[in-house]
């Protein structure tokens, strides 16, 4: 069954978070979904929280990704730019189709809140893990 965004004041209460997908990051890690929209144009919001050195496989969104830090340290790369460090009220956007990863540093857990929307039912592609220079 598909969810759409709320059409009224809706409140979600800390306490929903479930592990993320295996295969979409280098371990599992919590996800708490603030807004589950299907239709096109509608967004889909997530709470992350990463344990250290967990990070995402390169990945795209067709519509574009807000990270907003909500605490931790935590990296993120565009396909051919520099690793960048992100701290608390960082705000990270990902253009439409920008191949990046994003993930908690290996000294630190890192949560984010992300909003993406929706094209064609999908928020999200993933592609190949990140090879990381040691």
């Amino acid at each position: 069954m598909s969810a759409s965004n709320p059409k009224i004041m809706t409140i979600r209460r800390p306490g929903r978070a479930i592990r993320s997908p295996e295969g979409v990051a280098t371990a599992p890690f919590w996800v708490e979904m603030l807004l589950e929209g299907s239709a096109d144009g509608e967004n889909t919001a997530m709470r992350a929280t990463l344990d250290p050195g967990t990070i995402t496989r390169w990945h795209t969104h067709p519509r574009g990704q807000l990270l907003y830090v909500l605490s931790g340290h935590g990296l993120a790369q565009n396909d051919g730019g520099p690793i960048e460090a992100l701290r608390a009220g960082d705000a990270v956007w990902f253009a439409p189709g920008e191949r990046h990863w994003h993930g908690a540093a290996d000294d630190s857990p890192f949560s984010y809140i992300s909003v993406q929307p929706v094209e064609n039912g999908s928020v999200v592609q993933w592609l190949q893990p990140v090879e990381r220079q040691s």
